[in-house]
């Protein structure tokens, strides 16, 4: 019997305060080679909120698990219902501050890559290259059946085409793009199958209580390896998925500096924890960088 997926953190001994010393991670980006870990806090100030925030999405919605989606029909429609409105408002978001400032940083050479947690396309829109996608990414569509993927912008046009006129007010956005609607609101929605096979169509996205493919987690562990220091950037690194690397870094030597407003799992493991907004707080640790403000991507 599978365990369902670990959703909250609760700190079982007392954890340091944060500070609001943006001196240390200046000094580490100012070495080069630093490896950013993101999670969906860096992306709250385009407007898409976070999981376990004072206002995250866990207070009000569970998110899909792989077992759920897998297992059930009812279930998929519930989660395409749900995924389709809510794609309509994702699909616009724009980086924000924090996502440019992080760009910013990789085109002055400060940066060793990007492992992202989040399936929002931000980063990459904002500039930044080779970025990781840990967990996936909603823009693309994978078939269970055939293996296929495809646009997701593909299977929007199909789902408009097989709900027409499908157009309920969501009570809120979540992380992974969800949209709270209830089951009165989902009604009858039509789900469509792979246009090559037949299969199921599933988003392109690491579920709850599924696995990150191997490759992508031993990439990741190379990059941790190979890289000067990880910073942490509005992750509160719950789940293991992000979790590990900090471990990682911590036990080869590697210096862990994170950029959270609240506690988080892996502040044991860390030099420094800045208690910061994230867009304001990389800004000026651009600016402190030398980097001016007219270099395209910051403000």
């Amino acid at each position: 019997m599978r365990m369902r997926p670990t959703l909250s953190w609760t700190p079982t001994v007392d954890l340091p305060p944060g500070t609001t010393d943006l001196g240390p991670v200046v000094d580490a980006l100012s070495t080069g080679g630093v490896l950013v870990l993101s999670g969906a806090g860096i992306s709250t100030e385009s407007g898409i909120p976070d999981y376990r925030g004072k206002d995250g999405s866990l207070t009000r919605h569970t998110p899909m698990t792989y077992q759920d989606f897998t297992g059930s029909a009812h279930a998929r429609r519930r989660y395409w219902a749900r995924s389709h409105l809510g794609w309509r408002t994702f699909g616009r978001a724009l980086p924000n501050a924090g996502h440019l400032a992080v760009a910013a940083y990789a085109r002055h050479a400060h940066l060793a890559g990007v492992i992202t947690q989040n399936v929002d396309g931000l980063h990459q829109a904002a500039g930044s290259e080779d970025v990781v996608e840990l967990h996936g990414s909603l823009d693309r569509v994978v078939c269970l059946s055939c293996g296929a993927f495809s646009a997701r912008r593909d299977l929007a046009r199909r789902l408009e085409a097989e709900n027409p006129g499908f157009d309920p007010v969501a009570a809120g956005i979540n992380p992974d793009g969800d949209a709270d609607l209830t089951d009165a609101q989902v009604g009858d929605f039509r789900v469509v199958p792979c246009a090559g096979c037949g299969g199921v169509l599933k988003p392109d996205v690491v579920f709850f209580g599924e696995a990150v493919p191997p490759q992508r987690v031993e990439h990741c562990r190379r990059l941790v390896r190979e890289a000067s220091s990880l910073l942490v950037l509005g992750s509160s690194l719950t789940v293991m998925s992000g979790l590990r690397f900090v471990r990682q870094a911590h036990q080869e030597g590697t210096p862990v500096l994170i950029v959270n407003q609240d506690p988080t799992r892996g502040d044991p493991h860390a030099l420094t924890r800045v208690a910061l907004p994230l867009g304001p707080a990389l800004t000026a640790v651009a600016r402190r960088l030398g980097i001016p403000d007219d270099d395209g991507p910051v403000d």
